[in-house]
């Protein structure tokens, strides 16, 4: 069956089913091939990964360390994993070659964002996802404006997505993690409600949009993983 045709039937099945059931179908279903779930640790993953944990704790979990990520969030991805069972946890990195070619200095970030991102996460993730038919994701549409619209199942290149917290408020979200007493990530209580690579996060203000400290006064709002129409998406943020 076409991805297209087969994004579209699942979302279809899918569309009031509550993000438990999507998980453990998307991880069941034969036809959607070999799936895998990618998860930054942040601030809301928790959610997930407990469901995964709840699910199938051996499904692969890939971490995307940049090597410039907050050491508050390689310490909760260690924590997590032993708290939730999860036994499948890959951590991948940008390659070590490719680093000291582009970015010896470590400091692209600072001159092309996009080129940075695509070096350290974007590009080391596709090719950690190179053996899978489908991944799942963490995305919701509170997010931003540029996620609005986002479906619970899309077609992405030759892969299927799949974003079972897509209807997901923060409210559910919070009351997900009391419920069942999950870990929460140390730096939320400091104010930040997105969580990337340090030297581009920054807190967010009362009021603002959940992804306003990332990449702040850049006209930049994703990292180029998760891409819309063959394109990075993008939306100003709040200066």
């Amino acid at each position: 069956m076409p991805l297209k045709e087969l994004a579209e039937r699942r979302a279809i099945l899918h569309r009031k089913s509550d993000p438990q059931t999507i998980v453990k179908h998307a991880l069941d279903d034969v036809q959607l091939g070999k799936v895998a779930m990618v998860s930054s640790f942040g601030a809301e993953s928790v959610v997930l990964l407990h469901m995964i944990s709840q699910t199938a704790p051996d499904t692969p979990v890939l971490f995307i360390d940049t090597e410039m990520l907050f050491p508050e969030t390689l310490q909760y991805q260690k924590d997590v994993a032993e708290e939730l069972g999860l036994t499948n946890v890959q951590v991948v990195k940008p390659s070590r070659e490719k680093l000291l070619e582009q970015d010896v200095d470590g400091i692209l970030h600072t001159i092309d964002p996009d080129a940075c991102c695509a070096l350290r996460k974007t590009q080391p993730l596709e090719d950690a996802l190179e053996g899978y038919d489908a991944w799942i994701t963490g995305r919701k549409r509170y997010q931003s404006g540029s996620r609005a619209e986002l479906p619970v199942y899309e077609k992405s290149g030759r892969k299927i997505k799949i974003n079972p917290l897509a209807d997901w408020d923060a409210a559910k979200l919070v009351a997900y993690i009391e419920e069942h007493n999950l870990p929460k990530h140390p730096l939320v209580a400091r104010g930040f409600q997105s969580l990337g690579c340090a030297p581009c996060t920054t807190k967010t203000k009362p009021g603002e949009d959940p992804r306003a400290g990332r990449w702040r006064g850049q006209d930049k709002s994703e990292c180029g993983i998760h891409i819309v129409d063959g394109k990075v998406v993008r939306q100003r943020n709040a200066a």
